[in-house]
């Protein structure tokens, strides 16, 4: 599922060399299982973010994802909050990568939602629609949040949703 996996990356940290890889990103939008409007609104949204300074997109993302709880992109802790359970949830997705043969490295929590994505992205599609499922009301709230803030990264969570 490329789309998944184009997502992960749209999501994460708009690193610096994201800016160098602009024509393979605009290239791997073009999903036939896409409506004309989502395709449109992940169109617009790379080409927005590839017209933005990498510092400014950068400050962006942290001033989204980093800086509160309400638009984290860490699924548990809108699941589970600071409580125990959210430990266990860790250890269980983890397994669920290491059983795929997914091994994720130590920089970052197995619930970062990009690195999700990238997981379910490597799935059989059934699969992968199955675990979208049992996560997607999380991913669906940051969604209206976004869209009530009129964030660009909107769009992206109505194509997952």
């Amino acid at each position: 599922m490329k789309l998944l996996k184009l997502i992960a990356v749209l999501l994460d940290y708009p690193a610096e060399e994201l800016w160098a890889h602009g024509d393979e990103l605009r290239a791997a939008i073009d999903d036939p299982a896409l409506s004309a409007e989502r395709l449109a609104a992940l169109r617009g949204f790379v080409d927005e973010l590839l017209a933005t300074e990498p510092m400014q997109a950068q400050e962006r993302w942290l001033e989204l994802f980093d800086r509160g709880r309400a638009m984290s992109l860490r699924l548990f802790e809108h699941i589970h909050g600071e409580s125990r359970d959210r430990g266990q949830a860790m250890i269980d997705l983890l397994d669920e990568y290491r059983r795929h043969g997914m091994e994720p490295g130590d920089s970052e929590l197995p619930d970062f939602v990009p690195l999700f994505l990238e997981f379910l992205g490597e799935l059989p599609a059934n699969e992968a629609k199955q675990m979208l499922g049992e996560a997607i009301h999380v991913l669906a709230a940051i969604g209206q949040r976004l869209r009530r803030n009129e964030s660009p990264y909107a769009g992206i969570f109505s194509v997952l949703e």
